[in-house]
């Protein structure tokens, strides 16, 4: 698979997504700084419960953290958001914005990954500019209820249609994430795997372990 100069496949390895339901009196940019030092590659702000000024305050603080570390820093769906605070780029699903919007809205030079369960979503998204794909939920996940499984065989054709990277989403941890190998992605994104565990930054240097062997296989 190629990817072009906005975000390269190593970049993908260990995706986190931010949850704040996981804090535990923390707060989220330690939390951050934590997975990032243990390995993470990329990280993703998602918000579904603050309100827009909360949410710009704290996504700017959490770019300047990334910036520092040379780590990729997205926002969930909230294309607005990302334009305000100029964030590397935005993550959609299928029930928000087009990504041929988005990147009318963002310019030639940000990140756009857009989730996709179907190799006719993940060859649109593709053709209307993604720069890579979300896929899933590979396993049974909490963190996202209306999220619907994707077989494993419809993840390696999703990516052997696209020429985009790939990575795998839904209910991934070290116990699991050995069962993706040979499907073609380049990483994998969670939620609960790095932000609910009591060290998160070593639960994501033995994530990121595995996930590199799982890559290799």
């Amino acid at each position: 698979m190629k990817c072009d100069k906005r975000c390269e496949e190593k970049d993908l390895l260990l995706y986190a997504v931010t949850d704040r339901s996981w804090l535990n009196g923390r707060t989220l940019y330690s939390q951050v700084e934590e997975a990032i030092k243990g390995g993470a590659t990329f990280i993703q702000l998602r918000e579904k419960e603050l309100n827009e000024d909360a949410f710009l305050e704290e996504a700017k603080e959490i770019k300047e953290l990334c910036a520092r570390y040379h780590v990729p820093f997205v926002i969930n769906d909230n294309v607005e958001i990302a334009l305000a605070m100029d964030a590397d780029g935005v993550h959609v699903g299928q029930s928000d914005m087009e990504a041929l919007d988005v990147r009318a809205k963002l310019g030639p030079d940000k990140i756009i990954g857009v989730s996709a369960q179907t190799v006719e979503q993940a060859l649109l998204a593709q053709k209307h500019g993604a720069d890579y794909l979300g896929v899933g939920a590979v396993f049974t996940t909490g963190s996202k209820a209306d999220a619907d499984d994707v077989s494993h065989e419809t993840l390696k054709a999703i990516c052997d249609a696209v020429d985009i990277p790939v990575i795998a989403i839904g209910g991934i941890g070290i116990h699991n994430v050995m069962e993706l190998a040979g499907s073609g992605i380049c990483g994998v994104a969670v939620i609960s795997a790095i932000f609910a565990q009591p060290d998160i930054q070593e639960a994501t240097k033995v994530l990121k372990e595995e996930t590199q062997k799982m890559v290799k296989a």
